[in-house]
């Protein structure tokens, strides 16, 4: 069953958050970052994104707390733009989005946001520095998702839409995830 929510996951840096916000605006929809809730997290646990994933590879509880309320979201919620890594997986009935960004790209693209204090919890000194801590998340991530889960959160074949943002601008994102989310919908002239 089709459900008004749209799933958001993607490289790191590939614009997910930025997406997802504008999506839920331009819809009426309520935005929710796994993102946010995971450095809500670290910072309570004093540690930073990266030692988080690493921690999150033994400490099932983390993943839990995050599964457990993407769960909840999926049963009580509709109106919903969301951007995580694994709500697609939770959120069967969702629209499902994927973006795709070059590794160098996105490393400074975020260590932009790093320097214009726009990522909370992170901290880099360099655009290298930056890249070697996006590489041991996604393979920490990696690991965890198939371990708990048996999934490839970057298999193009878990999602209805896969953009790449290298070329394309926030806005055009946006027009192009929203005409497609209408078109699965069906209702192309209602939303």
């Amino acid at each position: 069953m089709k459900k008004d929510i749209i799933t958001i996951a993607g490289s790191l840096g590939s614009g997910k958050s930025s997406t997802a916000r504008v999506v839920a605006s331009a819809l009426g929809f309520r935005h929710f970052s796994s993102g946010d809730l995971f450095r809500q997290i670290a910072a309570a646990r004093g540690e930073s994104i990266e030692a988080m994933n690493i921690s999150a590879e033994v400490q099932r509880d983390i993943d839990i707390k995050v599964d457990n309320l993407l769960q909840d979201l999926y049963r009580t919620d509709e109106k919903l733009a969301i951007d995580s890594r694994m709500a697609w997986h939770w959120m069967p009935g969702s629209f499902k989005v994927f973006l795709v960004l070059d590794p160098e790209i996105a490393a400074q693209r975020i260590f932009n946001q790093v320097r214009e204090g726009g990522r909370t919890g992170e901290d880099a000194q360099s655009i290298a520095e930056v890249r070697n801590s996006m590489d041991r998340r996604f393979a920490s991530e990696q690991k965890r998702y198939a371990g708990l889960y048996g999934v490839d959160p970057t298999d193009p074949l878990n999602f209805d839409l896969v953009i790449n943002t290298k070329c394309n601008d926030l806005e055009t994102v946006t027009a192009i995830v929203l005409a497609a989310f209408r078109a699965w919908r069906g209702q192309e002239s209602r939303l």
